[in-house]
């Protein structure tokens, strides 16, 4: 396991379409010395930290201008929206690829940068910025052909990013248009990982010879982002959930999935691991981005539920069991986990619920 967490990056989606007064509008709402709670997830993609971190990860970025380069065909002279054009890029890469127009729907202070950003490339007259919210503003057209978007979170569906991108696609894309990626898959796989276990959960036994133990069972229920050791995961991967992102509806993004892992090697499970892929599948040269252990890491990482007590398993057993996911109803940013597992093997049974949180 990598140890270097990073903080949890946000996705992005105010009122209006006369830019200008939506941008000083912004600036004053800063100047008030504080942000509405509500706007916290926004504000957050004002930081230029994110943007970087996000561009400067080559598998995301590649992925997309891959996508939409090597399909020309199918941007050419065509209408595009990017609902959370961040600082713009994949707006840019439609425009070189020949839309015809591009609107750039963007909430947070980044896209007054974003205006510079295009201005300063020569494509202001193929890309508009709009900033607010896609819920809120009103394009100037009354249909598109292609919605672009980097929506995915955090175990896929962090933040309900995804959310706004439905919203988008039910107003304003044509019959036949695309969605940009189009498909998505999250799967759950087994993983050994005493090392970072011990580090993580056990800490809490003996802290500067102070037990505070009672911490362990809430520890436990916070999943853990990081990059896993593919060498560790010791059981075959499961798809939990799968996303046809043209027809998926904003209430089946709640869901429950039976899942069964064949153990791959005598060894010991401490915790599941989940990840991601998305496909740009409806187009001549498909391209896929996947989070998985196994391929070069993303920013997205993975996302590790650790259980109470780890398993002794021998190769060939089954852990089988359920994983339900919703949105936190106090905050449908955050996302409520609930994982059962089932093992009966030579060692006995085991088996449990444990509920997570990933906020």
């Amino acid at each position: 396991m990598n140890n270097n967490k990073t903080m949890k990056i946000k996705k992005s989606t105010e009122k209006g379409f006369d830019l200008e007064s939506c941008f000083q509008k912004s600036e004053t709402d800063h100047q008030d010395g504080y942000i509405k709670d509500a706007d916290y997830y926004f504000d957050s993609y004002s930081h230029f930290s994110i943007h970087e971190e996000m561009l400067k990860d080559k598998i995301r970025t590649k992925a997309y201008q891959n996508a939409i380069i090597k399909n020309k065909q199918l941007f050419q002279n065509k209408i595009v929206l990017d609902v959370g054009a961040g600082t713009g890029i994949l707006s840019i890469f439609a425009a070189q690829a020949g839309a015809k127009h591009v609107y750039a729907v963007e909430n947070a202070n980044i896209a007054i940068h974003a205006k510079k950003i295009i201005s300063e490339n020569g494509l202001s007259e193929k890309i508009t910025i709009v900033k607010g919210k896609i819920e809120e503003i009103e394009l100037p057209v009354e249909k598109v052909d292609i919605i672009i978007s980097e929506w995915m979170g955090y175990f896929l569906l962090y933040e309900s990013m995804l959310d706004c991108v439905l919203y988008a696609r039910d107003k304003y894309l044509a019959p036949d248009g695309h969605m940009f990626p189009d498909k998505a898959i999250m799967y759950l796989s087994t993983i050994e990982d005493d090392e970072y276990r011990k580090s993580k959960i056990d800490f809490w036994d003996n802290v500067y010879g102070v037990n505070m133990s009672c911490i362990k069972q809430w520890a436990l229920r916070e999943p853990l982002v990081d990059c896993c050791n593919p060498e560790q995961i010791n059981s075959n991967s499961c798809p939990i959930f799968e996303i046809d992102i043209k027809t998926v509806k904003v209430e089946d993004l709640d869901f429950s999935h039976q899942y069964m892992l064949k153990i791959q090697k005598d060894d010991y499970v401490h915790a599941l691991v989940g990840w991601f892929d998305v496909q740009f599948s409806s187009c001549h040269v498909p391209v896929r981005l996947t989070t998985s252990p196994y391929a070069e890491s993303t920013h997205w990482k993975q996302t590790v539920f650790y259980i109470e007590e780890p398993l002794a398993v021998k190769n060939n057993d089954i852990i089988s069991g359920s994983i339900a996911v919703k949105k936190n109803a106090q905050n449908p940013r955050h996302l409520d986990i609930k994982i059962s597992y089932h093992l009966e093997n030579v060692y006995g049974k085991n088996e449990q619920i444990i509920n997570y949180r990933l906020s």
